[in-house]
């Protein structure tokens, strides 16, 4: 047990910083770094004690053999041109979904936003909300890494670290080690209008940007698919199956006043700990409708914004979706690990978006499908641990 402990030790020890800079900057992100501790601290002690759930089919995890997930400003440079540069060579790789069932589909890439289309209505504001999202984020991992040469793992985006600044963030800066900036400039731009049927809307402050994309890795990358559901600045909706080929560029509006409104480290705190139920905490996450809230779900999306970002099916048409998503499994992975006995299999929620049309409660061993974009169909029951399961990583 002291080996596995003073393993994890050196996990923390590398990258702990990039999360609580120093004590001083800000009560909430001290203590959300000494959650991060807890969580793993207490993930060792797991790995150490438990029983493998998950049966023989996957591989023992062990703090030995587990990966590590590590926030995007602690990563080298190199790094993370490596990570960047195989999300281009997924862009550049065939289709494997049928034209005849998403005829827009023009690589691997498309895959993964084409399945998010296709199950949106099924997988937010439902029982599989998290679980899905931790399969789809491993499975797009494991795409960069055997399709691509990818050796590295899922990057997260700490959108607590940048809440005030998130363009001047090494994930939005513009720069060749970033995942690109944000858009053009584009003045006088009002606020967008979210809603849920039979709820008030809610008004969110137009970001900074608003056009394509023209600095950092993915300034002439073409976004193929979409929109569905996309909210523009006059507040309408720009609507379509989004299965169609639809060419054009990534356009982003990064919005401070989101980030430092939703997605603080204060809410994702509050999130964390006033949470006691698994039905109070992926609400709470995805913004409690009728609240005026967008969680830190919401936040972080609507954060990034323009097109796709902002278009809650297409968003995974945006690299930093995958980020952000990282950053959505680390909050639960806390959570989790803080009441780990009446947490890891803790499910809650029915099998359609606020349950309309009414649907039968979601269970642990209701199945998991990506379809083309990878994996195997799997149980809820296999996606609840990050250390069972085909699962074998931790947070730092």
């Amino acid at each position: 047990m002291r080996t596995l402990h003073l393993i994890f030790v050196l996990f923390l020890t590398t990258s702990v910083a990039a999360l609580v800079i120093t004590r001083n900057i800000s009560t909430p992100l001290s203590e959300l770094g000494d959650l991060l501790r807890q969580a793993g601290s207490k993930q060792a002690d797991a790995l150490h004690n438990r029983t493998s759930r998950a049966g023989k089919k996957w591989q023992t995890c062990t703090l030995e053999n587990m990966t590590v997930r590590r926030p995007w400003g602690s990563l080298s440079g190199k790094d993370r041109t490596a990570y960047t540069a195989a999300v281009l060579c997924l862009q550049k790789l065939p289709a494997r979904t049928p034209t005849s069932l998403v005829p827009g589909v023009r690589s691997r890439y498309d895959d993964f936003v084409a399945i998010h289309i296709n199950q949106t209505s099924n997988i937010h504001y439902t029982g599989t909300f998290l679980a899905w999202h931790r399969w789809f984020t491993y499975t797009y991992e494991q795409a960069l890494r055997n399709e691509c040469g990818y050796t590295g793992y899922q990057p997260y985006w700490n959108w607590a670290l940048y809440a005030e600044d998130p363009t001047s963030s090494p994930i939005f800066d513009g720069s060749e080690y970033s995942m690109s900036g944000n858009g053009q400039h584009i003045p006088n731009k009002g606020p967008l209008k979210l809603g849920l049927p039979g709820y008030p809307p809610v008004y969110i402050p137009a970001g900074s940007g608003g056009g394509c994309v023209t600095s950092g890795p993915f300034k002439d990358m073409k976004v193929n698919l979409g929109p569905v559901s996309l909210p523009t600045n006059n507040g309408t909706l720009v609507t379509g199956s989004g299965l169609e080929y639809n060419p054009r560029c990534l356009r982003r509006d990064i919005s401070v006043g989101v980030n430092s409104a939703y997605a603080n480290a204060t809410t994702v705190l509050e999130l964390i700990l006033q949470s006691k139920n698994i039905a109070d905490f992926q609400t709470v996450m995805q913004g409690v409708p009728g609240s005026g809230s967008l969680g830190v779900h919401g936040g972080g999306h609507y954060t990034i914004g323009g097109d796709p970002g902002a278009d809650v099916y297409v968003s995974p048409g945006d690299p930093a979706f995958y980020l952000h998503h990282g950053m959505i499994d680390l909050v639960w992975w806390i959570w989790q690990n803080l009441d780990w006995a009446n947490r890891h299999d803790a499910v809650a929620g029915t099998g359609t978006f606020l349950n309309d049309p009414p649907s039968p409660n979601t269970t642990l061993d209701d199945i998991i499908d990506l379809g083309h974009a990878g994996g195997a169909p799997i149980t809820m029951r296999e996606l609840m641990s990050v250390h069972d399961g085909p699962f074998c990583y931790t947070y730092v």
